[in-house]
């Protein structure tokens, strides 16, 4: 396995940090950047191709990253300095081992669901915590496949990432600009699945969560932070639900990420009961 040492802020570790930062960049290499054990093991576990490991000798590795540097096969792997490790870490505890990772292709060949899926879209994400979460979330609570749609904070922000806490290995997650690509494949997976729908969720008072049937397959449509579902969406919708809230509260309406998650609890919930 082919080793390169690195002591200074050349052209290499240039490429590391506009991985980090940069989101033109990431496109351009078709990379990006992860840091955190729990991370590292859930890209590898899943199949992700790990391109580079970066690395120091100047303090001593864990079995982990040692067994990890040994038996992982990358296309090239890079010692670094001790500083320059701690400069391109994002934590106070400088992590021993971090990964540059190749992305993979947006396609709806990425999903493969069950007999009873259940999917989920968000629509135009604009907070990198949010998009994590929801990922986690749909980790958790067996949704089998993530969709963004339109101009959206960037999936494979370190961000992103962290936040997801290793589930964004797992679940996949594809972007789609195209609206007439996506109406499509509504169509495709209602011709599949006959009872197949398509839920939208609204902090408006519409259906209440608890009304509607989840235990066939279901496609939630969660919207923009800000926006809510846009139009298009919201008229693709075979229904729409909210989260009632107790008539005492002052809060109008949930974070994204807390509402997709009790829709997803609430599907989850509804298909035990069988």
């Amino acid at each position: 396995m082919t080793t390169e040492k690195i002591f200074s802020k050349n052209a290499a570790f240039q490429k590391f940090e506009v991985l980090k930062t940069n989101r033109n960049k990431r496109y351009k290499y078709y990379e990006f950047f992860v840091e955190g054990v729990r991370n590292i093991n859930e890209a590898i576990k899943n199949n992700w191709h790990i391109g580079s490991f970066l690395y120091t000798k100047e303090k001593p590795l864990s079995n982990w990253a040692t067994e990890l540097l040994g038996t992982v096969k990358t296309d090239i792997n890079y010692e670094l300095t001790a500083s320059l490790m701690a400069d391109l870490s994002n934590k106070e505890d400088t992590s021993e081992l971090l990964a540059i990772v190749t992305m993979r292709k947006d396609s709806f060949d990425q999903f493969h669901f069950s007999d009873n899926p259940v999917i989920a879209l968000f629509d135009r994400p604009s907070n990198k915590g949010n998009l994590g979460t929801i990922i986690r979330s749909c980790d958790a609570l067996g949704v089998e496949g993530l969709i963004i749609t339109g101009h959206a904070v960037d999936l494979y922000d370190p961000d992103v990432i962290v936040s997801s806490m290793g589930s964004f290995f797992k679940v996949p997650v594809i972007r789609v600009s195209d609206n007439d690509q996506l109406n499509k494949f509504i169509i495709d997976m209602k011709t599949k699945y006959p009872n197949f729908k398509t839920i939208g969720t609204t902090a408006h008072k519409e259906n209440p969560i608890y009304n509607v049937n989840m235990k066939s397959p279901v496609m939630f449509m969660i919207g923009n932070e800000t926006d809510g579902l846009s139009r298009a969406f919201k008229e693709n919708c075979d229904v729409l639900t909210t989260i009632p809230m107790v008539e005492t509260s002052s809060a109008s309406s949930f974070n994204v990420g807390c509402a997709a998650t009790v829709m997803f609890y609430e599907a989850a919930r509804q298909r035990k009961e069988d």
